[in-house]
């Protein structure tokens, strides 16, 4: 049996469809694919997506939907320096947030959350023969983030405001695969370090008044991350692939030093668990120009409270890809997927509210060109 990978993978992930709703503030799962790619290529990705969150507090008041939609964007580069070494560039953004709430609910009125990051990734690989390859690199990381506690949740720190502006970080990838083309088995394990950030902060009260003790710089630290991506070919142009992605979301937290001084202990973002997140997909290869496939996103609910911030636990996903290959070496792949966000429990403040059977829509397209 012969097959070919690249005619059959649909990249749902590089469309930004993958990591939708993932543990915590997780968006893209970092892929690293391109460098696999033949010979030398380039790709630009756009995604969106569209959730429906919403939810009771408990004042029996409905929250409205608190998920803004959000878009993201990537690109991607792969070369051959020789016949054993190749290097890519990519540029993703790996964590992001975008909550809001309405009037609605007078628990959290005006509670709302962004925050973005763009990652540049500079990547070599060594093959030792057609079997075997190690790869590694940098990755330089920007953050920034404005945060608003609002309602009746918060008593007198609502009209809390942060604002963290932007800054850059530095960390490593490293990793190794295992291929046979005869079979387009592929297996990647790659490992994403720990980037720590220091973000000149801005802290005010309602009024506008400066929180007492705030003007120190607020530090975050990415999580560590291990993905394990895989693929093999099971019966002529029909592909098996997936990935289980764990990210240690563990300690990780938001604490402002004004905030830590007015209310002792507060954190704006804490995380407690760490996350296992699991796609599974099946692509075939229909003509010479055209393949598609199907894939299944699943993220356990760990239970617990939530924050207001991220009223999600866990997800189920259903996605569907295709990809059409021009003569002239381009390729269009599009993506939709379905997510069902598992149900949580928000705890912010001395608020709660339950978040029950909601839905999110995500769609994507990938140009990518081979030379």
């Amino acid at each position: 049996m012969t097959l070919k990978a690249s005619a059959v993978a649909i990249a749902l992930s590089s469309v930004s469809t993958s990591a939708v709703l993932a543990g915590g503030l997780d968006r893209t799962g970092q892929p690293i694919g391109v460098l696999f790619e033949e010979g030398r290529y380039v790709e630009l990705s756009f995604g969106g997506v569209f959730p429906d969150v919403s939810g009771t507090d408990v004042a029996l008041q409905p929250t409205g939907n608190v998920g803004n939609a959000y878009f993201v964007g990537g690109a991607a580069y792969k070369a051959d320096l020789t016949d054993s070494i190749s290097y890519a560039l990519i540029v993703d953004q790996p964590y992001g947030a975008s909550v809001e709430y309405g009037a609605t609910t007078p628990v959290f009125a005006g509670t709302s959350a962004e925050a973005s990051t763009v990652a540049v990734t500079a990547i070599g690989q060594y093959n030792f023969n057609e079997n075997f390859s190690v790869y590694g690199g940098v990755r330089a990381q920007q953050i920034k983030a404005e945060v608003g506690l609002s309602g009746a949740a918060y008593g007198p720190l609502s009209g809390y405001e942060f604002e963290g502006e932007s800054d850059w970080g530095v960390g490593y990838v490293v990793g190794a695969a295992y291929e046979r083309k005869d079979i387009a088995l592929r297996v990647a394990l790659t490992y994403s370090s720990e980037i720590d950030h220091s973000l000149p902060t801005t802290e005010t009260l309602a009024g506008g008044g400066a929180v007492p003790g705030s003007g120190a710089d607020t530090e975050v630290t990415s999580p560590q991350s291990v993905n394990l991506d895989f693929q093999t070919g099971i019966m002529a142009d029909t592909l098996l692939f997936g990935s289980i992605r764990w990210v240690n979301w563990d300690g990780f937290s938001v604490a402002p030093v004004g905030l830590g001084t007015v209310s002792p202990g507060s954190t704006l973002v804490t995380y407690e668990d760490n996350t296992f997140t699991y796609n599974l997909g099946i692509g075939r290869r229909f003509t010479e120009n055209f393949s598609a496939a199907v894939q299944v996103g699943y993220e356990e609910n760990l239970g617990g409270t939530v924050s207001a911030l991220g009223p999600t636990n866990g997800f189920l996903s259903f996605g569907v890809g295709g990809t059409y290959t021009m003569n002239n070496g381009l390729e269009l792949t599009g993506g939709l997927r379905y997510i069902m966000p598992g149900d949580a429990t928000v705890a912010s403040g001395g608020g709660t509210a339950e978040f029950e059977d909601n839905n999110a829509i995500a769609a994507g397209l990938k140009i990518a060109y081979r030379f």
